[in-house]
């Protein structure tokens, strides 16, 4: 089964006096990319969480965000007499003032103030560890509901795709014929005397120029292919894009043998569909 590349995955828990919220965004990308957005002090698992995701995810354009909420109101918060001393220097070099006016004025500016944070504990990392396991679960589970979506609009373009080779199938005798008519049409107007033997020779060689019968034959064998990959276990969007292009090249060549009004029409129509599916497997995982 397909999975989609664009996702969503939240997990939140409670933990002593504090909230854990842990969510990832996924879209697509040609590899593994994961931004994260941590909290200060959890920045020295960054790396172990990240290798967490690469596990699971494989491919995708990843935003990580944890958001750490104390919910216990307890920060207790200190004053940074360094950054306090260092603003009253520097007021007082604007204007000698009274020190307790500058102190008024040197509390408002930023960083005079300094939340204590808690050590970070063992604990703690398996919480943050389990978190972002149950948010890479509902990002999975999210990708595999998309994927169904992604899976049948995929089957209806190739089963389109399917029904237009079939239509190549059936018209390219007649598509011959008329080649060898128009060829026969040409050298009758000549009023000259034609060798037989050489006419058949040279008729063969024109019409072989035109075949299009292995390419028919290898342009089922890859929609054949695109299928039974679809259908596998196994997500796998790099392998259904390889052979799209090979379904692709078989359908061009078709179109620069073709010679025929009709076969045209149906190359215009295959390409347009192989398009429509190049456009969904851009978003297959």
């Amino acid at each position: 089964m397909i999975q989609s590349m664009t996702g969503y995955g939240k997990a939140e828990i409670q933990f002593e006096n504090k909230n854990y919220i842990l969510e990832l965004r996924s879209l697509n990308s040609k590899g593994l990319e994961i931004n994260a957005r941590l909290p200060t002090y959890v920045r020295g698992i960054e790396i172990k969480l990240k290798k967490s995701i690469g596990k699971f995810l494989k491919r995708g354009k990843i935003e990580m965000n944890l958001n750490i909420e104390n919910i216990s109101g307890t920060n207790s918060k200190t004053i940074n007499v360094a950054a306090i001393n260092q603003y009253i220097e520097q007021l007082k070099g604007i204007e000698d003032g009274n020190r307790m006016e500058l102190l008024k004025i040197a509390l408002k500016l930023p960083d005079t103030l300094k939340t204590e944070i808690e050590d970070f504990e063992k604990a703690e990392i398996k919480v943050i560890e389990n978190l972002m396991k149950k948010s890479i679960d509902s990002l999975i589970g999210f990708r595999s509901d998309e994927g169904k979506i992604l899976e049948t609009e995929l089957s209806k373009r190739l089963e389109n795709l399917e029904n237009l080779s079939k239509e190549v199938e059936i018209i390219d005798p007649e598509r011959s014929n008329r080649i060898k008519e128009k060829l026969k049409s040409a050298l009758d107007a000549l009023e000259a005397e034609i060798d037989q033997n050489r006419f058949e020779q040279e008729l063969i060689y024109y019409i072989e120029k035109f075949d299009i019968t292995e390419e028919k034959v290898r342009l089922k064998s890859h929609i054949d292919y695109f299928k039974k990959t679809l259908g596998n276990i196994t997500s796998n969007g790099k392998k259904l894009g390889f052979i799209s292009q090979e379904i692709g090249r078989e359908i061009n060549t078709i179109g620069s043998k073709a010679n025929h009004a009709k076969l045209q029409i149906l190359v215009i129509q295959m390409k347009d569909e192989l398009e429509k599916i190049k456009e969904q497997l851009l978003n297959v995982l």
